[in-house]
C-alpha cells in the first residue's frame, strides 16, 4: 500500500482510441484470444498431471510454464477487455500496483523457469547416467520454489521505486500498469533511477541468458562427438525450448524497447502492440510449439480427444527424455 500524499488515488489509461461500435469487434478477437490461452494452456497442464508417463522433470516444467502463462494472461485480459468496452479508462491505485505486480512476476517466472528448462536438457543429454539421480521429485521441487521465491525478491525490489516516489500526475500511456510508466510521473529527477532499473534489467536477463547459451553450447560439443540418431533426438526435445526462449525474447525486447522513447513520440498503435505482445504471443506459442513438437505430448493430447479418457501409464517405451551416445 503506498503511504505517499502525492500519489493520486487512480490512475487513467490514456491510449485507449474511441473505436465506436468496433469496440466490440476488438473486445470478441481479444476474448477469443484469452479463451484460446486458456484452452491450449489448460490442455498442456491436464495432460501432464493426469498421464503418468509425464510425469518426469521435462514435462513438470512444461506444465510450469503453462501455468505461469495462464498467470500473466489473467492479470491482464480482464482488465483489459472492461476497459474495451468502458468510455472511461481508470483503475484505483491498489489494484494498478496489483497488475503490475502480476506482470512483473510473470515476467520473472517466465525467464526463471526457461533456464531452469535448459539445464534440465543440459542434465538429461550430456549427463545421462547421472540425470536420475540429479533430477529428483525433490530437486525439481526445490527448483521451482527457488524460481518463485527468486522473482518475488526480484519483483518486490523493481516495485519499490514506484510505490514510494511522489508523483505528479496519473496519466498512464499503456493500456496496463506498467513500473515504469508509472515511475515517469514523479515530480523528482529519474536520471539515477533510470541508470539504476535499466542496470538491473540488463543483469538480470544477461544472467539467464549467458547460462542457457553455455548450457547449449555443452549440448552442441555433445552432440558433435555423437552419432547422427543420438543428434535427432536431442534435437527433438531442444527445438521447442530454443523455439520458446528466442520467441520470448523478442517479444520481451519489443515490451522494452518502449521505455527508450518518450510514449508520446510514437504512434499509438505501436505503442498498444508492442505493449502486449510478449502477454499474448508466448501463452499462445508455448503450448502450441511443446504440444506439437514433442511427441509424448502430442501423443497423449491426441489419445484424450480421441477416446475421451486417460492415456495408460506405460504407454511410451522412453518418457525420460535422456539419452546415451
Amino acid at each position: 500500500m503506498v503511504n505517499n500524499s502525492l500519489t493520486p488515488s487512480y490512475f487513467q489509461f490514456t491510449v485507449f482510441a474511441d473505436f465506436g461500435p468496433l469496440r466490440y469487434l476488438f473486445f470478441s478477437l481479444s476474448l477469443l484470444i484469452y479463451v484460446t490461452i486458456i484452452s491450449a494452456n489448460l490442455v498442456i497442464v491436464l495432460s501432464v498431471c493426469l498421464e503418468n508417463s509425464l510425469h518426469q522433470p521435462m514435462y513438470i516444467f512444461i506444465c510450469s510454464l503453462c501455468l505461469n502463462s495462464l498467470y500473466g494472461s489473467t492479470g491482464f485480459f480482464p482488465r483489459f477487455l472492461m476497459d474495451l468496452l468502458s468510455n472511461t479508462h481508470f483503475i484505483s491505485c491498489p489494484l494498478c500496483f496489483t497488475q503490475m505486480y502480476v506482470i512483473t512476476t510473470y515476467l520473472g517466472h517466465e525467464v526463471s523457469l526457461l533456464t531452469v528448462m535448459a539445464y534440465d536438457r543440459f542434465a538429461a543429454i550430456c549427463q545421462p547416467l547421472h540425470y536420475h539421480s540429479k533430477m529428483t521429485f525433490r530437486t525439481v521441487l526445490l527448483l521451482l520454489i527457488l524460481v518463485v521465491l527468486y522473482t518475488v525478491g526480484g519483483a518486490a525490489y523493481v516495485l519499490y521505486q514506484p510505490t514510494t516516489l511522489p508523483l505528479c500526475g496519473n496519466k498512464l500511456n499503456r493500456i496496463y500498469c506498467n513500473d515504469w510508466s508509472v515511475t515517469e510521473l514523479s515530480c523528482e529527477d529519474l536520471t539515477a533511477i533510470r541508470i539504476t532499473s535499466h542496470f538491473y534489467a540488463i543483469a538480470f536477463f544477461f544472467i539467464h541468458l549467458s547460462f542457457i547459451l553455455y548450457t547449449y553450447l555443452r549440448i552442441l560439443l555433445v552432440c558433435r562427438r555423437s552419432s547422427s540418431e543420438f543428434r535427432g533426438k536431442a534435437l527433438q526435445t531442444c527445438l521447442p525450448h530454443i523455439v520458446t526462449f528466442g520467441n520470448f525474447c523478442i517479444s520481451l525486447f519489443s515490451e522494452m524497447s518502449l521505455s527508450r522513447y518518450k510514449t508520446d513520440e510514437v504512434n499509438t498503435f505501436v505503442i498498444n502492440v508492442l505493449s502486449v505482445e510478449f502477454l499474448v504471443i508466448p501463452p499462445i506459442m508455448n503450448p502450441l510449439v511443446y504440444g506439437l513438437k514433442l511427441p509424448q505430448i502430442r501423443a497423449v493430447i491426441f489419445r484424450f480427444l480421441r477416446e475421451g479418457k486417460i492415456v495408460h501409464p506405460g504407454s511410451f517405451k522412453n518418457p525420460t527424455g535422456t539419452y546415451r551416445s
